[in-house]
């Protein structure tokens, strides 16, 4: 990671319409203290399966410690690894303040509209912003999906909107920067549940059952309807856990109670302390 991306990044600058602000104009650029969350682009929404939608890793996170944690690169076959892979590298507190001027300059404040354009099923990119102890929050639907000149949208809301994604551009290549990255070692997972469904024999032959060695799953259901539980695993039994899933792929059934399980896992991140961090926003 160098100061040459991040000067990048502050040539780059915006508005939108905030999400959830606690307050309206913008972040002074003083991060919150310790490892608090500073800034975060996730997405939400979309065409995808319910299951799918719990859980998602949010696409970078910064802390004030200088942690910025991202999804790696992702081994190309199915069934893939059980365990998503997870990288951190690390920036200065300088850098981290030019990130927050940075994301109030792109428009993580009130009052700027972005417009709807008329996309189905798109997904929604999230940036969340904490600093002075107040939280900004700027949603922008279909951002990537989208024409980067959409008809339907005045010219300034158009304009707007590409100045958010040119942010989040430039937060996308700050991850992928040229500072060594290093695994991103959790001390607690979340272990989302469903019951396990034999997959098409068009599949090479996959590892048998596996005894569960957690506590009993699935437990608390999360959405109901699609009977996936979530429990949180901590402690000496995390590492247990994540060393069984690091053997697994992502389609092994889990023998829990003589019932049959299909898993996924979910690394805590520093700011997540239970299945709770999935409930909003879906």
């Amino acid at each position: 990671m160098t100061l040459l991306l991040l000067s990048a990044c502050a040539r780059t600058t915006g508005g939108a319409a905030a999400g959830d602000a606690a307050a309206s104009g913008g972040p002074s650029g003083n991060p919150p203290a310790g490892d608090s969350l500073v800034l975060r682009v996730e997405h939400y929404g979309g065409f995808v399966g319910t299951n799918l939608r719990v859980g998602r890793i949010p696409d970078i996170s910064v802390y004030a410690d200088g942690r910025v944690i991202t999804p790696g690169p992702q081994i190309a076959i199915y069934p893939g690894p059980a365990l998503p892979n997870l990288v951190v590298v690390q920036l200065t507190p300088e850098q981290v303040r030019e990130l927050t001027r940075r994301a109030q300059d792109a428009g993580v404040r009130s009052g700027t509209d972005l417009g709807r354009p008329t996309v189905s099923d798109a997904t929604t990119t999230r940036i969340t912003v904490r600093a002075d102890d107040k939280k900004y929050a700027l949603d922008a639907y279909a951002l990537s999906e989208a024409q980067s000149q959409d008809p339907t949208l005045t010219p300034a809301q158009n304009a707007a909107r590409g100045k958010v994604a040119g942010f989040v551009q430039e937060l996308n290549d700050l991850s992928t920067g040229t500072a060594k990255s290093q695994p991103y070692v959790a001390q607690q997972v979340a272990v989302l549940a469903t019951p396990w469904v034999k997959p098409g024999n068009d599949l090479p032959k996959q590892p048998g059952p596996q005894a569960w060695p957690g506590p009993a799953l699935p437990g608390e259901y999360l959405v109901p309807q699609s009977k996936q539980g979530c429990l949180t695993v901590t402690g000496a039994e995390a590492q247990t856990v994540l060393a069984a899933a690091a053997k697994a792929n992502a389609n092994t059934p889990w023998v829990s109670d003589g019932q049959q399980w299909r898993v996924s896992f979910r690394p805590l991140l520093p700011d997540e302390t239970s299945c709770n961090a999935f409930r909003a926003p879906q």
